[in-house]
């Protein structure tokens, strides 16, 4: 910017250009940072590994009873797994629409502020209109 513009001009660039490109980075920031604090990628990559690596060998002998049982309890473990998983995806996901929502409020604040102020200005110089 130039240093002889005029002030308003200055004021208007900053107000509607230079801070929402700023807003919309850290916005960015947040979503990514949610993405990866809820680990959803991996957590969907991964979503019918045992829970807590809890993994049952097979007899060396033949034994039915306890193949079922073993084949049972690995089941067991991957839907558990899978459960708690699922669980925290949408966990994240409630986050990131959350994140997106305060996103979208803040941009609309930021670029109605300036009316807001003009408002206020009325109302202490005019009185508030009953």
């Amino acid at each position: 910017m130039n240093s002889k513009e005029n002030l308003l001009v200055m004021w208007l660039v900053w107000h509607f250009y230079y801070m929402p490109k700023f807003l919309f980075s850290i916005w960015k920031n947040y979503l990514y940072f949610s993405l990866d604090f809820f680990s959803a990628p991996l957590l969907l990559a991964t979503l019918f590994s045992p829970w807590r690596k809890y993994r049952w060998t097979y007899p060396r002998g033949f034994s039915i009873g306890e193949y079922f049982n073993t084949f049972v309890s690995n089941v067991f473990s991957r839907l558990i797994g899978a459960l708690c998983r699922l669980v925290l995806v949408v966990l994240g996901l409630a986050g990131q629409f959350l994140v997106l929502m305060l996103g979208a409020l803040a941009l609309v604040l930021w670029f109605a502020l300036p009316l807001i102020w003009i408002a206020l200005l009325i109302i202490l110089i005019y009185g508030y209109p009953i």
